[in-house]
């Protein structure tokens, strides 16, 4: 597993150690956030005599004799976050989304026993759209450059599955919180900011709308694919949870009893005004079913924040 010190590969990582399945982990750290919260996120699975860590980065790996007799590779790992993707930046996400995805692959079809490579993509790939998403039907057009490294190595997905029939699912998530959840994103800040009574930021009039997805529902969704009868293709995965900023807000409120303190900034570029994702897809191929809705999701998020402060 690539990224297995990040917030999905953490808690996926210990989904798979719990189901008694031999995990070795990779993940070099980067500086994107604190390696401090990277390295707290691995401490259960580091505790278990079947992980295996490696502390390198995939473009200096030999791959090819880590991968050889696996079953199954989750790629995860990947450099995150729409609006730092744009300038000199750039270069970081296609080293990280497209030349780690390129490598994982090659080294990838010479390893005959692997049963299923589950790739991690986003609903980024859609940018702006109208209505639900839809996998077959909706064009994907990314409005960010980080949207459009991650189609493009969901792109490498699909080329190596048709030119070297490997079993490649893509996954796109559309907006992950929970437990662990990066401390850049909404959640994280608004959370941590509410409980300490400092401003929260919210870039444009807190209407734009999200489809949030639990981490557990997410992390069961890779499984599923992992014992899929699917041997290719790409999934939405959403939370059927459609909500807008200022909604989630006032949500959090209720659960913290704090009251808010917001400060509306213009709108960034790159960032999307709706996503809402059609999970029928997933639902008929892979069984997916979202579990836990929102309210449920953020008691849980914010009970994880007061026991674990930055």
């Amino acid at each position: 597993m690539t990224g297995v010190a990040g917030f999905i590969g953490s808690s996926l990582a210990e989904k798979l150690l719990k189901e008694n399945f031999k995990v070795v982990g990779i993940d070099c750290f980067t500086d994107y956030y604190s390696k401090n919260i990277k390295k707290k996120n691995l401490t259960n699975c580091l505790k278990n005599e079947h992980f295996t860590f490696i502390q390198k980065n995939i473009l200096e790996l030999d791959l090819e004799p880590i991968i050889k007799n696996s079953q199954f590779l989750f790629h995860q790992a990947a450099q995150p976050g729409v609006r730092a993707s744009w300038g000199k930046q750039f270069k970081i996400y296609v080293k990280d989304n497209i030349m780690t995805t390129q490598k994982i692959l090659e080294s990838a079809k010479k390893e005959k026993n692997l049963e299923k490579i589950v790739l991690a993509s986003s609903s980024s790939v859609y940018g702006n759209q109208e209505g639900k998403m839809i996998e077959e039907s909706t064009l994907t057009k990314p409005v960010s450059p980080y949207g459009a490294t991650k189609l493009a190595a969901e792109n490498l997905g699909n080329l190596y599955a048709e030119n070297f029939d490997l079993p490649v699912i893509s996954l796109r998530y559309f907006t992950v919180y929970g437990p662990r959840q990066r401390p850049d994103m909404a959640f994280s800040k608004f959370i941590r900011s509410n409980i300490s009574n400092k401003e929260i930021e919210v870039f444009g009039d807190g209407n734009q709308i999200r489809d949030f997805t639990y981490i557990s529902d997410v992390i069961e969704a890779n499984i599923l694919s992992m014992n899929s009868s699917s041997k290719s293709g790409i999934f939405n995965i959403g939370g059927g949870s459609i909500h807008s900023v200022n909604q989630i807000l006032e949500m959090i409120k209720n659960i913290t009893g704090n009251e808010n303190i917001i400060k509306f900034k213009p709108k960034q570029n790159g960032d999307v005004f709706k996503t809402e994702s059609d999970i029928e897809k997933a639902r008929k191929n892979l069984n997916y079913s979202p579990k836990i809705n929102i309210k449920k999701g953020l008691e849980n998020q914010f009970q994880w924040i007061l026991n674990n402060p930055q």
